[in-house]
């Protein structure tokens, strides 16, 4: 029988590939499920989401026995500060994600999720010095003309897709230096955003306003939020750390399609001419990205 390679190793498993592409594939899915709840305001929807991650990170926290670096957090006060400010921005991402399905922007959420790595190679090169290839730089530029177009075809920013990209690449950044696990993190994060959370959901209840509680399926689709939240966040951390970076940067772009194919085929959003001068533009500076990638993929195999 061939030998498992040990989690730490940086090699690819087909345990981690198993989880990285489910959760790809949950979150593709995840405006599917947004759309149902777009009559809730996006605010309520994030404090759902936030509350019912809870249980379901605590619970399997308890049930691996790693609850103990949880603790060890609670109790440092620069990681907490951290911690904060990681749970802020992926609320505020949260928010614009679950706004732009519901007001008709998936489109705008999928070109988000397309500039992410893009954005975090020039994230990279600012704030920590590192030198881009050209190769890094030519995919970067490509990627801002094509944002470009958008604006001077649309005649405004692409908000939704911008504070969805700054965020999300803001989150990852500070995300790498909190010295916690992945599921232990995630749960320190929506453990801080659960007291403002829950004050917001009461509060619209006493005024009458919130739809929890109320005998539809209102209730029951914003439990379920916070399962589709945290289930495929922690099982895509499990799976992380079974890859290989280059592994995953490749398979990041599964959920953006998805996203895209949905906006146009299901949701009926257009694909007007910006777009379709825009998206080609992107999808080009993630094969150029993409490519040295794969060949260094090829090379360790």
């Amino acid at each position: 029988m061939a030998q498992q390679p040990h989690p730490s190793e940086n090699v690819d498993t087909p345990q981690g590939l198993a989880f990285a592409v489910t959760a790809y594939l949950l979150w593709g899915f995840l405006p599917l499920y947004m759309k149902t709840i777009a009559h809730i305001p996006p605010v309520e929807v994030v404090a759902h989401r936030v509350i019912w991650s809870v249980p379901v990170a605590g619970l399997l926290l308890i049930a691996l026995g790693r609850t103990r670096d949880l603790k060890a957090a609670l109790r440092n006060p620069k990681m907490l500060g951290m911690a904060c400010l990681t749970a802020a921005l992926i609320s505020i991402n949260w928010a614009i994600f679950v706004w732009a399905i519901a007001n008709d922007h998936a489109l705008d959420a999928a070109l988000g999720y397309y500039i992410n790595p893009l954005f975090s190679i020039a994230l990279g090169a600012v704030l920590l010095r590192e030198r881009l290839t050209k190769v890094q730089l030519a995919a970067v530029l490509l990627a801002a003309l094509g944002v470009l177009v958008l604006v001077l075809e649309a005649g405004q920013i692409p908000w939704a897709a911008l504070g969805m990209m700054v965020t999300w690449g803001f989150y990852a950044f500070f995300k790498k230096s909190l010295p916690i696990g992945p599921n232990q993190g995630f749960l320190l994060e929506v453990l801080i955003l659960l007291l403002p959370a829950l004050a917001y959901v009461l509060w619209l209840g006493a005024g009458g306003g919130g739809h929890f509680g109320a005998p539809t399926m209102d209730t029951a689709l914003l439990i379920g939020a916070g399962v589709v939240t945290a289930v495929p966040l922690l099982i895509y951390a499990n799976g992380a750390k079974l890859l290989r970076l280059s592994t995953i940067g490749i398979l990041q772009y599964i959920a953006p399609t998805m996203i895209f194919l949905t906006a146009i085929f299901v949701f009926g959003e257009a694909l007007d001419r910006g777009r379709m001068i825009a998206f080609p533009m992107i999808w080009s500076a993630l094969v150029i990205y993409s490519v040295p990638l794969v060949r260094q993929m090829r090379a360790r195999v």
